[in-house]
């Protein structure tokens, strides 16, 4: 595999704070990897080891295979795409997107040839000559996006760059995102504190723990096989159950997950199925989710669990307070590891 990038046992510290520690991966060129995490994980401290805007403490960070831990920002072929977007509100959205090769001094001409391609591409040809006060958020961020690729860079950053839009306009872009990577071929690192948004793009997905990486995978194993009870409750909140909850359940006492659309919920007296797990509860809410409803269960051990009721399976049935059984099958318990990953 090819690398685009590359940590080597990378650390940086503030302080008391280790905001990244020790942390090795590698990213494929030509991948869309995202990084995951809650805020303070490291994960935007790690997209500044690879810009150049920050220097790590110890360890090394690799670009294409050649040592760039010490190299300033302007040496490195990466650019950033911020969440603000960062746009000069002076210029036109064609002057915006040609300043990259304005700085290298590229001919007009080419200039204005080039910023049209890209502007294109990214379905903004007709607004060339607006300001970007002119322009929607979801505009702003695909002007924003055409200037970070102007130069065509080897590595793309992507600093939470749909946390301004709105639900519908992030949706939107979360597929025209994929799409430009696609076909482009150029390497996207993409930072979110938001699941869906890595799940739904990334190749790979990193999440982020304490400046540590507590799992990297594909979108798929992370949500169906969690390593540990943070992914588990992290990426798709997953139930998680542990020590003597755990114990009870399954008859061991090493943690383990369980999702809430693997788990049955029933009435009392109600059919179920042979060689499942069950267990009793209380129905403290049920909160409706259109095609699904999510109740909460307080099971008698005190705990709280959520099952996924379909609107199809009848789930009028349960109210808030009722008593009620959990059920599921072995095979749709994730065991966990006990420890995070060092």
């Amino acid at each position: 595999m090819t690398s685009a990038i590359e940590f080597k046992d990378v650390s940086r510290v503030y302080g008391d704070v280790r905001a990244v520690n020790g942390v090795s991966l590698r990213i494929a060129t030509g991948e869309f990897f995202a990084m995951l995490g809650p805020s303070g994980s490291g994960k935007t401290t790690c997209l500044r080891l690879i810009a150049g805007f920050e220097a790590p403490d110890s360890g090394a960070v690799l670009l294409d295979g050649q040592d760039v831990t010490s190299r300033p920002p302007y040496e490195r072929d990466v650019n950033t795409v911020f969440q603000d977007y960062a746009l000069f509100p002076h210029m036109s959205v064609l002057e915006n997107v040609a300043y990259g090769l304005r700085v290298r001094k590229v001919a007009g001409a080419e200039q204005t040839r080039r910023a049209m391609e890209m502007l294109e591409l990214v379905k903004l040809g007709a607004l060339a000559q607006r300001r970007p006060s002119q322009l929607s958020g979801g505009q702003r961020q695909r002007v924003s996006l055409a200037r970070a690729l102007i130069n065509k860079p080897r590595v793309l950053l992507l600093d939470e760059p749909l946390g301004a839009l709105d639900l519908k306009l992030r949706e939107e872009m979360q597929i025209e995102l994929k799409n430009l990577q696609r076909q482009l071929g150029i390497t996207f690192i993409f930072v979110t504190h938001d699941q869906g948004e890595a799940l739904s793009m990334a190749d790979r997905v990193a999440v982020f723990n304490q400046g540590r990486i507590e799992q990297l995978d594909t979108p798929r194993m992370l949500y169906t096989r969690p390593a540990t009870s943070f992914v588990a409750r992290f990426v798709g909140s997953a139930n998680v159950a542990e020590g003597e909850l755990a114990r009870r359940l399954m008859g061991s006492a090493e943690p383990f997950a369980i999702r809430a659309e693997n788990i049955r919920i029933a009435l009392p007296g109600e059919s179920q199925d042979d060689n499942v797990i069950r267990c009793n509860g209380k129905l403290l809410d049920v909160q409706y989710h259109g095609a699904m409803s999510r109740c909460q269960v307080q099971l008698d051990t005190g705990e709280i669990f959520a099952a996924a009721v379909s609107e199809h399976s009848g789930n009028g049935r349960f109210a808030p307070g009722c008593a009620v059984v959990l059920s599921w099958t072995a095979s749709d318990a994730v065991q966990l590891r006990s420890e995070p990953a060092a």
